[in-house]
């Protein structure tokens, strides 16, 4: 398939510039008859079936928007932490990357340098700092917004880009679907008879980075490292076994599970592992049944996974319909319901 058949046009002013409060997003539904498509979050336990297995992501977002300037010249320059390579080693987005050699020397808030390591990549530098930084990022990174966006980060995106359950840090952007739920939501969930458990992949650019190739076959997914404890995977396994819905809550889920199963021979099994699994049309899914996620970008890899997990013509059906009802989309968006494409309705 072409990177273009996954297009879409989406008025400028329906990219959700700040969160609604948790719960109170509006929720299409794309299962069932057309009068019940157009529901809000807060519906969920009467829209889950009693048994559904809720599987969320604690990844917790870390500060990893850094400003630094270069010495000598004093060319500013935006980095985005990606991955940790070993003691002081990272790779990072830079922008921009022009004329970011080896050798070139980075002062950072609070007196931090960094040297460049190796040049970038399609934006993608390593480099060196000249301390370890996972304690400094509280005082000198910042919130890692998505830059479409277009604006600074604001004291009230310090909680609310990250979900109420985000634990483990190591993220770099927020498992988006999750920042809908709130505390009360979750215990309305419980009530109703729907179990929740948890899971971590790390968020990293191989969810955002954009597709560049002209045929989606031919782009590359980075790596993200996941890890799922033994009481996850034998509530997960148990639940299989007794034919409950598995229900994602969010793409990062949907990566995790199924890339686990398939080095688990079927089954899950408990551990640390990296993927750099691309779901596309034509993926055979394993464990998820049904899934809760926000509204994608076009030509994105995680548009791609739903269009895989529900079909593309209806998925693509669904996000126009939404862009004509006033939808608001992406990370601080609304949110969609979705059953795997095939599986029995019963």
């Amino acid at each position: 398939m072409r990177t273009e058949d996954f297009e879409f046009h989406l008025p400028a002013e329906q990219i959700a510039q700040r969160p609604a409060p948790r719960g109170s997003s509006r929720l299409l539904v794309l299962e069932g008859p057309p009068s019940d498509r157009h529901q809000s979050v807060d519906r969920l336990p009467r829209l889950l079936r009693q048994g559904d297995l809720l599987v969320l992501n604690n990844t917790r977002v870390i500060r990893a928007r850094l400003f630094a300037r270069r010495v000598g010249s004093g060319g500013e320059i935006e980095l985005l932490l990606s991955e940790k390579l070993r003691p002081k080693h990272w790779t990072a987005l830079a922008r921009p990357a022009k004329r970011l050699r080896a050798g070139v020397e980075l002062l950072l808030e609070g007196g931090l340098r960094a040297r460049i390591e190796r040049p970038a990549t399609q934006g993608l530098c390593e480099l060196s700092f000249d301390r370890e930084i996972e304690g400094l990022l509280e005082s000198v990174g910042h919130i890692p917004l998505p830059p479409y966006l277009g604006r600074a980060e604001e004291p009230e995106d310090a909680e609310r880009y990250q979900t109420v359950y985000a634990r483990e840090p190591g993220a770099i952007a927020a498992p988006t679907a999750g920042l809908h739920f709130s505390r009360d939501l979750l215990s309305a969930l419980t009530a109703a008879g729907i179990a929740t458990t948890e899971i971590t992949l790390h968020v990293g650019i191989g969810t955002f980075r954009p597709v560049s190739a002209d045929h989606i076959d031919d782009h590359h997914m980075h790596t993200e490292r996941y890890a799922l404890d033994p009481g996850a995977c034998e509530t997960i396994n148990r639940a299989r076994a007794e034919g409950r819905r598995i229900v994602a809550v969010g793409t990062t889920v949907v990566r995790a599970l199924e890339s686990a199963v398939s080095k688990g021979g079927g089954r899950l099994q408990p551990g640390e592992a990296a993927t750099d699994l691309f779901i596309r049309p034509g993926f055979r899914f394993e464990v998820v049944d049904a899934l809760f996620t926000n509204f994608h970008l076009p030509r994105s890899t995680l548009l791609m996974l739903v269009c895989a997990f529900a079909g593309t013509e209806r998925v693509l059906a669904a996000y126009q319909e939404a862009a004509r009802e006033g939808y608001r989309f992406y990370s601080y968006g609304d949110a969609m319901l979705l059953e795997r494409s095939g599986r029995s309705r019963g």
